[in-house]
């Protein structure tokens, strides 16, 4: 489940400068049915209010495939696509934690599947936010983490964006078996952007 992306090419005008560390809060390039634009990587829960009525203030950064037409958290999201390079995984104990970097083995762009919602937040302000959706791993990444990002290629995009919630679910499947890269990521800078 996409924790950390890397977004490194400026791929037909949809890269700004090369980030290889973009965490969950950050901006992140999103691209939906009108085209590409910045949005908040954290969505803030629609619908969802605590004991006293008053809505949760918490973010979350990825939705789960089985439930996300499902929950009023996610009530009004619409859909959207994620571009990027590859993700980061962690494995193994705390403060010995190894990082996993994962990209496709052809070296073309991931499309996460995504949701996004305008936060309209006090003071009139609006907040386009995104969370990226997740399902079971596929073999590629199952050693590594027990889910994965719903991941589509450029032509199932369009699909996506317009096709009815059973069409979608039926999408919301693990990237193919021997079509990810996983190795090492030992060489990125988990302080800096």
């Amino acid at each position: 489940m996409p924790g950390r992306f890397f977004l490194t090419r400026p791929a037909a005008g949809i890269s700004d400068p090369p980030r290889r560390n973009i965490a969950p809060g950050q901006e992140i390039i999103t691209v939906i049915a009108d085209g590409a634009q910045h949005m908040r990587w954290g969505l803030i829960p629609v619908g969802r209010v605590n004991a006293r009525g008053r809505p949760v203030m918490e973010t979350i950064v990825n939705a789960r495939s089985e439930t996300v037409f499902d929950k009023s958290a996610f009530l009004d999201v619409k859909r959207a696509v994620v571009p990027v390079d590859g993700w980061y995984e962690w494995t193994g104990e705390k403060r010995r934690k190894q990082p996993w970097r994962i990209t496709r083995k052809d070296g073309e762009l991931l499309w996460f599947a995504a949701i996004y919602y305008v936060w309209n937040g006090p003071g009139g302000m609006q907040v386009p936010q995104v969370a990226t959706i997740t399902c079971a791993p596929s073999a590629d990444v199952r050693d590594i983490h027990h889910r994965m990002g719903v991941i589509f290629d450029e032509a199932q995009i369009k699909q996506w964006f317009y096709c009815d919630e059973a069409a979608a679910k039926e999408m919301m499947q693990p990237y193919p078996d021997g079509t990810l890269k996983v190795e090492k990521a030992d060489d990125v800078d988990w302080d800096g952007v």
